[in-house]
Order: C-alpha cells, then sequence, then structure tokens
C-alpha cells in the first residue's frame, strides 16, 4: 500500500466515522425531544405528530447508518484498495478487448456495483421505513418499473457522454479534461432543458392545472413577479407516496411549475400561493444559475486534479490498476475517489443552501403573505412528518433547509410578529 493509498483509507474512515457519529447525534437528539412539542409549534403540529416524527426520523437513521457501513465503508474500500475495480477492468479487458467497449464496460459495471449496493437499502426505506409510518404508495411493481426506466436511461443518456471523455483522454493530450469539462457542461444543460419534457413524464403523470381561483391567482402572482413558465401541471405525486411538494424544473424557456397532487389538496389557495412565491423568490434572486456555476467551477477544479492524477503512477497502484490508466478504469476511480475527498465541503454547501431558502422566503413575505407560507410549512412538518428539533450539528452539515424553528421565527420576524 502505498502513500496515496493510506491517505484515502484514512479519508473514507474518517468521513465514515464522521457521517455515523452525526447520525448517532441526530438519533439521540430527536428521542429525547420525542414528548415535548416546541412552543412555536403547539398551535401548527399535536403532540402525536411530533412524536410520529420522532419515530420516523429515528428509523431513516437507522437505515441510513448500516447502508453508510455497507456502502460508503465496505463496498468503497473493496473496490478501491481492495482490488475490486481493478477486477471489473480486468473482466472488461477479458470480455471486450481493448477499446471503447472495455470502457464502457467497466464504467457501468462499477456503476452497477454501487446500485446493487444500494438496492435493499431504497426497498428497505420504501416497503419497511415508508410504509411502517404511512407514507409509501409504491407497489412492487411500481418500484420494479422505475429501477428499470432508471436503467435504461442511464445508458442511454450516460454511454454517449462516457464516450466522448474516453475519446478526449486518447485523443487530446494533456488537456484532455477541459474537453472534457466542456461535454460535461454541455450535457448538464441539455440535460436541465429536456428533463421537463421528455424525461420527467416517463415516471409520473403531469396535467395542467385546471382553471379555476387557483390558477388564477398562481397566474396572477407569477406576472406580478415578472415571471415566464411554459405551463402549471400537477403531478401525481400520489402514485408513489403521501408527501407533498412543489417545484420548479426545466431552464430558459423550458421552464414548469410543477405542484404535487397531495399539496394541492392539504393546502389552501393561499397557502399554495405563498410556497410558490417561495419557489419564485429563488429564480428571482438568481440561485439557479449561481448553483450551476458554482457546480461547474467545482466540475473543472475537481477534473484538473484528475488530470494531474492521471498521470502520477501512485494514483494507479493505489487501486491495483496498470498504467496508463485505461480511460473507464480513470473515470470510475474519479468517481470513487472525489466523494471521500470533498466530505468536508459539506457544511459549506449546506451553509449557502440554507442562506438562500432565507432569501426565497424574504421573497415571499413581500409578494405573497409570510403568515400563510408559515401556516403551510407548519403542515407540511406536520404531515411529511419532518423533525422539528433536529440535532444542531447533524443539521448544521446536512439540511439544505433552516431548521424548522429558525425558519418559523424568520418568516414571523418578516410579518411584522414576535417570534
Amino acid at each position: 500500500m502505498n502513500d496515496f493509498a493510506r491517505i484515502f483509507v484514512a479519508f473514507a474512515i474518517a468521513a465514515l466515522g464522521w457521517r455515523l457519529w452525526l447520525l448517532y447525534r441526530q438519533a439521540r437528539h430527536v428521542a429525547r425531544h420525542r414528548d415535548r412539542v416546541p412552543p412555536d409549534f403547539a398551535a401548527l403540529v399535536p403532540p402525536e405528530a411530533h412524536a410520529k416524527a420522532a419515530d420516523y426520523t429515528r428509523d431513516k437513521v437507522a437505515v441510513a447508518a448500516v447502508e453508510a457501513v455497507a456502502v460508503e465503508g465496505a463496498l468503497l474500500l473493496g473496490l478501491s484498495v481492495g482490488g475490486g475495480l481493478a477486477a471489473i477492468d480486468g473482466a472488461s479487458r477479458a470480455l471486450a478487448g481493448e477499446g471503447y467497449l472495455r470502457d464502457l464496460v467497466t464504467v457501468f459495471a462499477f456503476l452497477a456495483a454501487g446500485a446493487l449496493a444500494s438496492l435493499p437499502f431504497d426497498a428497505w426505506r420504501t416497503f419497511r421505513v415508508e410504509a411502517r409510518h404511512g407514507f409509501n404508495h409504491t407497489t412492487p411493481a411500481t418500484f420494479v418499473a422505475d429501477l428499470a426506466k432508471g436503467l435504461a436511461l442511464a445508458a442511454a443518456l450516460g454511454t454517449p457522454l462516457v464516450l466522448a471523455v474516453c475519446w478526449f483522454i486518447e485523443a487530446t493530450g494533456a488537456w484532455w479534461w477541459v474537453w472534457a469539462w466542456a461535454a460535461w457542461v454541455a450535457f448538464t444543460l441539455a440535460l436541465v432543458a429536456v428533463f421537463p419534457r421528455w424525461i420527467a413524464p416517463l415516471f409520473n403523470r403531469f396535467t395542467p392545472l385546471e382553471s379555476g381561483e387557483l390558477r388564477a391567482r398562481i397566474e396572477s402572482l407569477v406576472a406580478r413577479c415578472g415571471f415566464r413558465a411554459e405551463g402549471l401541471f400537477v403531478m401525481d405525486g400520489s402514485k408513489r407516496s403521501s408527501h407533498g411538494n412543489a417545484y420548479f424544473t426545466g431552464f430558459g424557456r423550458a421552464k414548469r411549475i410543477v405542484f404535487f397532487d397531495t399539496l394541492v389538496e392539504r393546502l389552501t389557495l393561499s397557502e399554495i400561493e405563498a410556497v410558490l412565491a417561495h419557489e419564485l423568490g429563488h429564480y428571482a434572486r438568481g440561485h439557479i444559475p449561481r448553483l450551476l456555476a458554482v457546480r461547474f467551477a467545482l466540475a473543472f477544479a475537481l477534473l484538473a486534479l484528475l488530470g494531474y492524477a492521471a498521470g502520477q503512477p501512485a494514483f494507479a497502484q493505489a487501486m491495483g490498476l496498470a498504467t496508463p490508466l485505461p480511460p473507464g478504469a480513470l473515470l470510475a476511480a474519479f468517481m470513487m475517489v472525489v466523494p471521500v475527498f470533498t466530505f468536508p465541503f459539506q457544511p459549506l454547501a449546506s451553509l449557502v443552501s440554507r442562506r438562500q431558502e432565507f432569501e426565497a422566503d424574504e421573497f415571499a413575505a413581500r409578494h405573497a403573505s409570510a403568515e400563510d407560507l408559515v401556516s403551510a410549512l407548519g403542515k407540511l412538518y406536520r404531515d411529511n412528518a419532518a423533525t422539528l428539533t433536529p440535532d444542531p450539528l447533524h443539521s448544521l452539515v446536512y439540511d439544505s433547509h433552516p431548521p424548522a424553528a429558525l425558519r418559523i421565527a424568520h418568516l414571523r420576524r418578516l410579518a411584522g410578529r414576535p417570534a
């Protein structure tokens, strides 16, 4: 085991230990506050719903902890320093010979290993945890169909991208990673554009929002905010879960506003308007383009590091791979190594996301009603069994949204009421 391998193993163990410790803190903190609703939520969330949210959170934490040990621990080390990726690439060479087919087989076999390892935990979450707490509407047939569609999409969309990157590695010299980055940026922008119209309908039914008071209020809000969308749609989210949500999808002229049918059924018209105003705030404040720009910049830096590592024999030796690295094995190794070394930056990403949520709430308070957004969030926290008492450190590291208490207090200040 060379120096790079030892550093990699140290980071992998540290990342796993950090994640398990935070999960333990989350479970312990939520359990400690299970039987007392925070005062600010006494009128929004009944005690039995608060207790249910605590039990639901602890069940999710238990699954996440076991999955972390199995996938982020055993599988990761087995595929890397344990020689698993080298074995996959050797089998690909024996099966497909030299060339791009070998690269494709290596990359997709590596991805399949991770997907297969995570599959039992996805099923556990869906058919045990979600079902136990009354959220699951997914049938085994739907679960299998979603899996098959996902695999087909991964093959259809991923194959051209993988082939393009492999060609760049072989044909463009030391600066191949710049071309690979450009290809990835183009692929991402194209995917964002085509997703709402061609991909999302493969999994759900999208029905135009019917004419009536709700549509009239939404169209008025959208016009006031200077926003343009291709359409307003209701998605059959209840096909898989009773959780409620709303979101924007698409880019440029292909933007769509989508409401889960469960959300439309549970919220009042003014509450739906407030939720939409929050989502509009993300676009008005430029959060989506900024997020894409940050991701593109981060990808540029990481690919530059990969371009450097590809020329270092120690990198290949740590994974048990021959040099020069075959393009497919190089890509698979990159996908495996990056999450291990970037986990310390997770709190920064969460911090940026939470700040954006506060900005979107401020936008909603100006263009709709802060009180209606408070009421809507209270119902969503209650109906989605979201914990109101997360562990502060776990929340700081992982939560993309502010803790419920801070968010409600912020909205009440915006509404001119004492928190």
